[in-house]
């Protein structure tokens, strides 16, 4: 996807902690209620458990550690996603801490030292907030130091 493909987009403004990223309108679900959020034993780092919203399972992708360096304490919302698999895809979460907005701008280019979960950037007021590319965000693998195992969550 090119950003002259993207001019006068809608983008989703998500606040995670200080800090607000931003995901194309398109791929939203929907803003989900805090409910019951069912945890589980696995070995996804990423997967803090999954919801039961319109009587599907949605898994919730925690991407907090990766977007602001730590695991947010407090999830205000449920923001709900599409993922596309080739033909076939699925609805995940990402918890957000604050209220989400809609905002149109043109999808600007990624800075050069963007991490690759961010797909470019839009204008909001004076500050360039970075577009995220929800399926390179949950796939993507952080480097863990080489002397410890990766955290697994319980």
């Amino acid at each position: 996807m090119t950003a002259s493909a993207d001019s006068a987009s809608s983008f989703v403004l998500l606040h995670l902690g200080s800090r607000r990223f931003a995901l194309p309108a398109s791929t939203i679900a929907e803003l989900a209620p805090p409910v019951h959020l069912h945890a589980f034993p696995h070995t996804s780092a990423k997967v803090c458990g999954v919801i039961v919203r319109r009587s599907r399972i949605v898994p919730v992708y925690d991407a907090s550690p990766i977007l602001i360096g730590r695991r947010s304490a407090a999830h205000r919302f449920y923001l709900i996603a599409r993922r596309e698999f080739g033909k076939t895809g699925e609805l995940s979460a990402i918890p957000v801490d604050g209220e989400c907005e809609l905002v149109s701008g043109e999808l600007q280019a990624a800075a050069s030292d963007d991490p690759a979960y961010v797909k470019g950037r839009v204008a909001v007021g004076d500050d360039f907030v970075g577009v995220l590319d929800f399926e390179a965000l949950v796939s993507y693998r952080q480097q863990e130091p080489e002397n410890e195992a990766p955290a697994v969550l319980s």
